[in-house]
Parts: structure tokens; C-alpha cells; sequence
């Protein structure tokens, strides 16, 4: 039997199989070992469904079909249960991640020429915030869908953890390293021992020594920096004529937030805003969320928005050009701007990874190393925060889009061999 390591990502994934040996990644789109999780239903060729990047341009591109991104973020939510609208069908959420899984382990089993058929899944240290039972639940509805796309064996392993043992293989000395796994959905954090003399270990148990995590990640920010920069010019924060009551704001906060774009294109949602634009005092600004809403221009929007986040990495302005919304428009985000939407963020992240290292039983001058892995660790404001737990440590990265997988992958030939 033949095992893999699955990175199942909020904004990317990746599958990572052994070969002579070794581990090493799948090409799981074209060449590319790395693939957006995203899934698009094709309605003018019906039947036809497409994933990754691909699925991300046909969407951008306005074909007719349904583009579906995110989906780990509902795992542990009421949303899994869930049916959506495709077409003249609808489809439980659960086959819809079980199609994307299935996909992947394809693509693995393409490169390898062999079928796969047990797994080292990585999960967040918690799906669900405070609630061990939906936690619980959490991880049996991923177990199930994985044997459902053909898995037999499937063993989790924290996705932090999972980054630690990827770290480990470069390391020179013992060292207490602080894991920071800052993913499209959530945050995770682990304490670990890691060192030349111990990576060869059958049991590493009694080498971590803190797991701490909470439902805070990339699309978050993403939502921030919509509600900040972009929503404003739908609308957000203007007022109606009557009784200068200000625009109701639940509509903004589902097409700031990616799990819940598509729940948004609705003809009640249409006809609500046609009301709302005849009592707005700014009416020009409610068109624009009309026309959002009938052109479907929410996940339009979102890739533009999570582009400036990106940008902001680097520059302290990046433009959100809206011209497929109005000629013309778009918004401007500034990285002084980002940082104060996503402070409270920020703030909680500093307090996690402080908790973790008290877990721990440590002081914070006991960390020697703070590891940065997952694509959101990339955002200054979030390396900053996280520094703040333990400055004296040396920070470093590695791989930040495929460590998860690679350490999976690792542990996958350490159970299953």
C-alpha cells in the first residue's frame, strides 16, 4: 500500500508522496506542486468541473457556472451540512470538498503511477474555536470524506507539527522553536523540541510541548481590508434618507467574507437593495452593490482585494482596481490602513502564541527559534505580532506554502512504512 502527506488548505493545498524513499511533492496542477483550493462548476458545459487556477479564471473570466473557495473554513460550522444551488441541482458542501480531495489524490496517484491508499491528513489544532465536540465532529467529517474519495488509512497530524518536522530536517543543533502557522483560515501554534539526534525518534510525543490554535487566518484579513478599502464605495457606512439610519451592514459583511459570497447572488438580496438605493442618500454608491450583487462581482472582488493584501507585503499602497464594477474605479489600500483593520486581529495572535509558550511551561527567552510557515505569515503586521511573544527568539521561514505538506508527507513514511 502506498501513503501520502495531505496539506488540505483554506487557500492552497498540496500532496506530498514518497518516491525512492523520499519524501516529495506532487505535481497537482500542470508542474505546479502547489494548487489553489478552489473548485468551479461549469454551467455551460454541464458536467465539467475545474479546479485550482484554472477554476479561478474561468470564474474571473464571468463564464456561467459556480466558483467555490474556502471550503475548509465551514468544516465544523452548521454550513457543512449544508446543500448549495448548482445549476438545477444542489450539492451537499461535504461532496463538494470530497470532489477537490479526490482530485488531488488523482493527481498523486498520476505521478506516482500507483494507487494511494492511506494518508496523513493535517488539521488545524482546533476547527472550531472553544468547542471540543464540534472540534471532534470536525475532524470525523473530514475523516469520512476522505475515505469516501478512496482513502482507507487516514491519520491526522497538526499542521504546525507537520511544519516543525519539515523545519527539523535543516536543523544543526537542539532547539526550542515556536511553530507559527498562519493559514488562509486559521492560526495554529506549537512549542516542539526539534534537533539532528531526535528527528530519527519512532515517538516524538514528549517533544511537543504545547499546541495552541484559533480560527483566525488569511480570508480574515482579506475581509478587513474589503470592509476598509471596498465596501465603502458600495455603500458601507452611508446613510438612508429616512430617520438618517445608516445602510444595514449584514449584506457588506457576507461579500467581505469568501465562505459566504455566493449565498449572497440572490433575487432577494436584489430586490432589498433596489429598495434600499431608492431611500440611500448616496444612491450612486448602493448601485454599485446592486450590480455586484445581479453580475455576480462578489468574487471578483475578493481576488482583488486578497491581491492588494498580498501587495501590501511589500509596498506600503496597493491599488483595487474595481473597473469591472465602473469604469474607472477603484480603491486604494495602504498598509497603515490594513494594520489598524486587522489590529484586533493581530492583538489576539500575540496573546495565542503567549499562551502557548506558557503551555509550555516556559518563559519567553526560552524560545531560540520562531517559525513562520502558512502564506499569511507573510503579512508584516502578523510577523510583528507574533515577534511580540517571544522577541529574543530568532525568526526564520521556510517553505511558507508547502512546509505543512513536506512534514506531512515525512510522517507519513514514519506511520505507514
Amino acid at each position: 500500500m502506498t501513503a501520502c502527506g495531505l496539506d488540505f488548505g483554506t487557500s492552497n493545498s498540496a500532496l506530498g508522496v514518497l518516491r525512492d524513499g523520499a519524501p516529495v511533492l506532487a505535481p497537482v496542477e500542470g508542474h505546479e506542486t502547489l494548487i489553489p483550493s478552489a473548485i468551479f462548476y461549469d454551467l455551460e458545459q454541464w458536467g465539467r468541473v475545474i479546479f485550482g487556477q484554472e477554476a479561478i479564471s474561468a470564474s474571473i473570466a464571468q463564464h456561467d457556472g459556480r466558483l467555490m473557495r474556502a471550503l475548509k473554513t465551514i468544516l465544523g460550522s452548521p454550513l457543512i451540512d449544508e446543500a448549495t444551488a448548482v445549476g438545477p441541482r444542489r450539492i451537499k458542501l461535504t461532496s463538494v470538498i470530497e470532489t477537490f480531495i479526490r482530485h488531488l489524490k488523482g493527481q498523486g496517484e498520476a505521478f506516482l503511477g500507483e494507487e494511494i491508499t492511506q494518508v496523513v491528513h493535517g488539521r488545524p489544532v482546533h476547527f472550531v474555536d472553544g468547542d471540543a465536540a464540534a472540534d471532534s465532529r470536525a475532524e470525523a467529517t473530514l475523516e469520512g470524506i476522505a475515505k469516501r474519495a478512496g482513502f482507507r488509512e487516514v491519520h491526522f497530524v497538526y499542521e504546525p507539527i507537520a511544519a516543525a518536522y519539515h523545519y527539523e530536517e535543516t536543523a544543526r543543533r537542539e532547539e526550542l522553536v515556536l511553530v507559527a502557522d498562519i493559514g488562509g483560515g486559521t492560526s495554529d501554534f506549537s512549542v516542539i523540541r526539534i534537533g539532528p539526534e531526535r528527528r530519527g525518534r519512532p515517538e516524538r510525543g514528549e517533544d511537543v510541548l504545547a499546541n495552541r490554535g484559533t480560527r483566525i487566518g488569511g480570508t480574515d484579513f482579506d475581509s478587513a481590508l474589503s470592509l476598509d478599502a471596498v465596501m465603502p464605495l458600495l455603500g458601507l457606512g452611508t446613510q438612508l434618507v429616512e430617520k438618517d439610519l445608516p445602510m444595514p451592514k449584514s449584506l457588506y459583511f457576507e461579500l467581505a467574507t469568501w465562505a459566504m459570497i455566493n449565498f449572497t447572488y440572490t433575487q432577494h438580496n436584489a430586490r432589498d437593495v433596489r429598495e434600499l438605493m431608492a431611500k440611500s442618500c448616496e444612491p450612486e454608491k448602493v448601485a454599485r452593490l446592486l450590480r455586484t450583487i445581479t453580475h455576480r462581482f462578489g468574487h471578483a472582488i475578493a481576488f482583488a482585494v486578497e491581491d492588494a493584501k498580498i501587495g501590501l507585503s511589500d509596498v506600503p499602497a496597493a491599488p483595487i482596481p474595481l473597473g469591472f464594477l465602473e469604469d474607472g474605479l477603484a480603491a486604494l489600500a495602504t498598509r497603515d490602513g490594513f494594520d489598524v483593520a486587522i489590529a484586533a486581529k493581530t492583538s489576539a495572535l500575540t496573546m495565542m502564541a503567549r499562551d502557548c509558550i506558557a503551555d509550555a511551561g516556559l518563559k519567553a527567552t526560552d524560545i531560540d527559534t520562531v517559525f513562520f510557515t502558512g502564506g499569511s505569515s507573510r503579512v508584516p503586521a502578523v510577523q510583528q505580532a507574533i515577534a511580540r511573544a517571544a522577541p529574543e527568539a530568532t525568526p526564520t521561514t521556510g517553505s511558507d506554502l508547502l512546509s505543512v505538506a513536506l512534514g506531512l508527507t515525512r510522517e507519513a513514511q514514519r506511520i505507514f512504512a
